[in-house]
């Protein structure tokens, strides 16, 4: 498997760029937007495939979960306990970094909530880690998970979630731009201490609020 060294190269460019430069206007809290849409995003249709350029082929007999660092409860999922939890269905936006969006995204999988209920982090626990097949990683503190839209997802508008997009099980973080959203995601590790991932160390934001254009560094 190879990297897509093109896209990843054009997107550190980018962050080097953009850095110290601010758009115009006062920062808008995502709490309390009117608009549906994020500042300075565009609506597509379908949805996009943009990634490392690896898509690593698991097949639903080997995928497994890790659950670790700092919890009571440890554990590791196959695909059989993965389907044994209880399965929800969210219908939520989808905001890439890249300046596109797409709305009414229907999500079908397990609250990142009942994981949480299930391994229980230790008081101490306030970053989570999210570690992938194809060796991505990102990072965000543990109340941002902790959302009533946070998904593992399996998949999209009622179709298994392919390969390309993240099959067998991707993360889903609305209120976050979606490189937060793990794809092939293969371990969650809650931390003490942050730990940024693959694209927080080269340049992007460490929170990636779409309603403040929170896009880098």
């Amino acid at each position: 498997m190879e990297r897509n060294e093109k896209l990843i190269a054009k997107k550190e460019e980018w962050a080097k760029y953009k850095r110290g430069h601010t758009e115009d206007g006062v920062m808008q809290d995502h709490r309390q937007r009117h608009d549906r849409l994020p500042p300075g995003q565009h609506l597509t249709k379908g949805w996009p495939v943009l990634d490392l350029g690896i898509h690593p082929s698991i097949p639903l007999e080997q995928w497994t979960l890790q659950i670790s660092g700092l919890v009571e409860t440890p554990l590791t999922w196959n695909w059989q306990d993965f389907m044994a939890q209880p399965q929800v269905r969210l219908v939520t936006d989808f905001h890439c970094v890249t300046t596109w969006s797409t709305f009414d995204n229907a999500w079908e999988g397990v609250l990142f909530r009942h994981l949480m209920q299930i391994a229980r982090p230790l008081p101490e626990a306030r970053f989570v880690y999210f570690a992938s097949y194809d060796n991505y990683s990102t990072n965000l503190p543990l109340e941002a998970c902790d959302d009533a839209d946070v998904l593992l997802t399996r998949t999209w508008n009622d179709q298994p979630l392919s390969q390309d997009h993240g099959g067998p099980v991707r993360v889903i973080i609305p209120k976050r731009y979606a490189w937060k959203g793990a794809k092939w995601v293969k371990e969650i590790r809650f931390l003490e201490h942050d730990r940024p991932g693959y694209w927080e160390v080269r340049g992007y934001s460490n929170t990636a609020l779409p309603w403040d254009e929170d896009r880098y560094a």
